[in-house]
């Protein structure tokens, strides 16, 4: 296997995130990528790709079935993505080929990561990620990691504390309402395996079906848990009234629930960036969709809550 070369922005955002740990696992990395070659007789097939914590190498197969060798950096936003992708089974989402859960290794079928719903117009998009949405709620598997109650539970304790120690940046009845609705409904959330970050990049047009989702976030919960994804992703496209509609309808959503959870995401959200010392002037600057619209989105859910 030729050396596999590891591109310099994943390497330099890697290691500013995970400090010394994160540059000894990018030193393990090439090790890894031929190790699993040999396992499953893969050869690399052409340059690597990244997202923000796993690496992706194009590999084929000894049957020349051309394939996507992953490597993630373990934590808890990512251990869980096998458990989704096999319970799904290629259902809507991207093929689980081979797994090595422990290391954070999975070989995946390949999609077009040049087409990705994205770059379709706003209406079509959402009309898809919305029914993949309600596709992929199916029956929670067991040993996920993030449940809807457990984590309701905790933002009841956690939204105050943030909000008084961050200085109490944005007013209080914006947190009441938040907690609010973890109190009221956080106890009663489904059990549902739901992907909580389904959003258009996500979203990758493949050769089975027209779209199918990668990348997935599971969390036992309610359908309405992953709403938010769809309304702050390409959020000056369209209005937030006309937006919610079609994910509501699309993914056939409980339009209380779906606003209730998301004003507790928004709300989260913000305290999680005004904690990274986000600058709160510079939340119409940022690149991030969901730092600039969180405020809109928390405010918006909040006046009909």
């Amino acid at each position: 296997m030729r050396e596999l070369i590891i591109p310099a922005a994943f390497a330099e955002q890697t290691a500013d995130r995970e400090g010394a740990a994160g540059e000894a696992w990018l030193a393990e990395l090439p090790g890894l990528a031929d190790r699993y070659c040999r396992a499953w007789s893969l050869e690399p097939d052409g340059d690597p790709l990244h997202g923000f914590v796993g690496l992706i190498l194009p590999v084929r197969r000894a049957d020349g079935t051309r394939a996507m060798l992953k490597l993630s950096w373990l934590d808890e936003d990512t251990r869980d993505e096998p458990v989704a992708l096999s319970t799904w089974n290629g259902d809507g989402a991207v093929l689980l080929l081979e797994s090595d859960p422990a290391r954070g290794a999975m070989l995946l079928e390949r999609l077009d990561s040049g087409r990705m719903l994205q770059t379709e117009p706003i209406g079509d998009a959402v009309r898809v990620a919305a029914g993949l949405l309600r596709r992929l709620c199916v029956p929670a598997p067991p040993g996920l990691t993030c449940d809807l109650r457990a984590e309701a539970a905790r933002l009841v304790e956690e939204l105050p504390r943030d909000w008084k120690e961050l200085g109490e940046p944005f007013p209080r009845r914006l947190v009441d309402a938040a907690v609010e609705v973890c109190r009221d409904l956080g106890p009663s959330a489904d059990r549902l395996m739901v992907n909580e970050d389904l959003h258009y990049e996500n979203v990758l047009a493949g050769t089975r079906e027209p779209w199918l989702v990668i990348d997935p976030k599971p969390v036992v919960g309610d359908p309405e848990w992953g709403t938010i994804s769809l309304l702050w992703n390409r959020f000056e496209e369209s209005t937030v009234d006309d937006r919610f509609a079609a994910v509501v309808a699309g993914a056939e959503l409980d339009a209380g629930r779906a606003r209730a959870w998301t004003l507790v995401r928004a709300v989260q959200n913000w305290l999680w960036y005004l904690e990274d010392d986000e600058d709160p002037d510079e939340f119409e600057d940022s690149d991030d969709p969901a730092f600039q619209a969180a405020p809109h989105l928390a405010r918006w859910a909040a006046a009909s809550y």
